[in-house]
């Protein structure tokens, strides 16, 4: 006998045994009725042999099972032994098990209680399972539960596993559609999001356990986060197109312009010194007078004398085009400019600037003399005595623009402005210590002095070198009195040659230098670039002597009384006195 219970002699490896490749399909087709493919009897039933531990089979002579053993083939029963251990292969479960002729196994050794026979191995005819030797108490036929798998079939047999009926309600797929549960699309930030921890949806509700599931879902949040981002791209397209749009108008498109000359209604413009295209637009677009800034430059641009627009008060009309509007600017009728010329004393400024607002006389002068301290003077141009004006000398000679429906205060305010612009630039205070001064305001006193008694820019540093010389306490030719004619007539309010010694000594005027030593209380105009520059940097050829011998242009200077004298004489003879 042999390990599997095949007889005397040794038999080959039978094809079809299930450790033999994937045959031994000839056990398996009783159970459905059909016919083993080598006997044409029935197999009987066989029974799970679970974990039945085995011995290795070793052939011992090859030979022809098909041929030599013909009485296999109608063997019905099987044989199993149990004399030795069989050495365990775990072996596989099959799924279809015969129970119609259950065999017992009474752990004698695999003999048939029923026969007393023991059972014989089959071969050609059947083909039964070797691991299963239907011994009812060794476990059940698990192929035989609802839970088990279905046996497998013949490869020519085998059909594709049934598809799970959909359950139906009312004929239609009833599911609800999953809701989405990203914060993108729910709108909830980390703090709402829903814990998705596994462990907690394995938790029941009972113990005292929280379920999480029980809160509400919000519904609809990914229909308004799609809105959202629709709206955001519609934002999006939207402002990239409005910045093309922008872009090819400012780099291409035509600037914004108005047609023709303007309306009949008049506006003053003020153009400030050292305004550019740019800046003078902008105050012709705040006023009306332009459309665009860009229309005026680019005019401005394309008219040859478009750069040499002044500053000053201009007269414009509402709604020119930008050509019209460079055109009436060049035109010296629209401008309306106050001209202060070097030396011309306030007295000449007021009314001047009476007479382009249409005030009446004396209107300014009143103005300037009740406001002075709130119209920006320094510090050092404050609280002096027997000072006739104490604006003098700060009305600086420049353009300003002066238009009807301006105010007197607020033009003198940018005169008083300007000077104290320009006096800033230099250090007056430690200038005017130098020349032996009492501070800035002497200094400007000076300035305002060689002005009115120059003629020329050449006379200017001899002039104030006369004045220096003068004031010395060594001077004693002039006992340190000025002596100019142009401080007196500053006093009068005139502007005479001849003056008569009788008058000048009567007159007890501060403003007298033939009477009083020393410089006068203030300014006696306004002086401007060069007197001021004379004023600080005068000559040094010991000059005491000035006489102007044509009466008007030319001024010659001596440095003697005896020199004085001579020219003097010269100017008599030449007035006729």
């Amino acid at each position: 006998m042999t390990e599997y219970g095949r007889g005397a002699g040794s038999e080959p490896w039978h094809p079809e045994d299930p450790l033999y490749g994937d045959q031994g399909w000839g056990a398996q087709q009783a159970a459905s009725g059909q016919q083993a493919p080598y006997g044409g009897h029935e197999q009987q039933p066989q029974q799970q042999y679970q974990q039945q531990p085995q011995q290795q089979y070793y052939p011992q002579q090859p030979q022809d099972p098909y041929a030599s053993q013909p009485q296999y083939a109608e063997q019905q029963l099987q044989q199993g032994y149990a004399e030795q251990p069989q050495q365990g292969y775990p072996q596989p479960q099959y799924a279809d098990q015969y129970a119609a002729q259950p065999q017992q196994y009474n752990g004698s050794g695999g003999w048939d209680t029923a026969t007393g026979q023991q059972a014989a191995m089959p071969y050609a005819g059947q083909q039964p399972d070797p691991y299963n030797n239907g011994y009812a108490d060794e476990g059940h036929d698990l192929y035989s539960t609802p839970e088990a798998y279905p046996p497998p079939q013949p490869p020519g047999q085998r059909t594709a596993p049934a598809v799970p009926e959909v359950p139906e309600q009312g004929g239609e797929w009833d599911a609800e559609p999953q809701e989405e549960s990203h914060p993108f699309f729910t709108g909830a930030d980390d703090g709402e999001r829903e814990d998705d921890d596994p462990r907690e949806s394995r938790r029941g509700t009972g113990g005292g356990g929280r379920d999480r599931r029980g809160k509400t879902k919000k519904k609809g949040k990914s229909g308004r986060a799609c809105l959202v981002l629709a709206v955001v791209f519609a934002v999006g397209v939207g402002g990239v197109g409005y910045v093309g749009y922008d872009f090819y108008q400012k780099k291409f498109g035509a600037a914004p312009d108005y047609v023709g000359e303007g309306s009949s209604e008049t506006v003053t413009v003020e153009i400030p010194t050292g305004a550019g295209g740019s800046e003078i637009g902008q105050l012709l677009k705040q006023a009306g007078v332009v459309k665009s800034i860009d229309a005026f430059v680019q005019a401005q641009n394309d008219d040859p004398k478009g750069k040499t627009i002044q500053a000053g008060a201009y007269t414009m009309k509402k709604g020119m085009s930008a050509a019209n509007a460079v055109k009436l600017m060049l035109n010296p009728s629209s401008r309306n400019s106050l001209i202060i010329p070097e030396g011309k004393r306030n007295s000449w400024v007021y009314g001047e600037i009476d007479t382009r607002l249409g005030l009446r006389p004396g209107t300014t002068k009143d103005i300037a003399l009740k406001n002075a301290g709130s119209m920006g003077l320094p510090d050092w141009a404050k609280g002096h005595k027997n000072v006739k004006d104490p604006l003098e000398g700060f009305l600086y000679p420049a353009s300003y623009p002066v238009a009807k429906g301006m105010k007197p205060e607020d033009v003198l305010k940018k005169m008083v402005n300007r000077a104290s612009s320009e006096y800033g630039k230099q250090d007056l205070a430690a200038e005017a210590k130098k020349l032996n001064l009492d501070g800035p305001w002497q200094l400007i006193t000076v300035a305002s002095l060689v002005q009115a008694e120059g003629k020329t820019h050449d006379d200017f540093r001899k002039m104030a070198e006369v004045v220096y010389n003068r004031l010395k306490p060594d001077n004693t030719q002039t006992n340190q009195k000025l002596q100019f004619d142009s401080a007196y007539n500053y006093l009068t309010g005139k502007s005479n040659i001849k003056i008569g010694l009788a008058e000048i000594n009567s007159n007890p005027d501060p403003y007298n230098t033939y009477k009083w030593r020393g410089l006068t209380p203030g300014p006696i105009g306004n002086p401007g670039t060069d007197a001021l520059a004379a004023a600080l940097n005068p000559t040094g050829d010991g000059w005491m002597y000035f006489v102007a011998t044509d009466g008007e242009k030319k001024t010659e200077f001596a440095k003697t009384l005896t020199e004085f004298n001579k020219l003097k004489d010269e100017f008599n003879a030449q007035s006729g006195q």
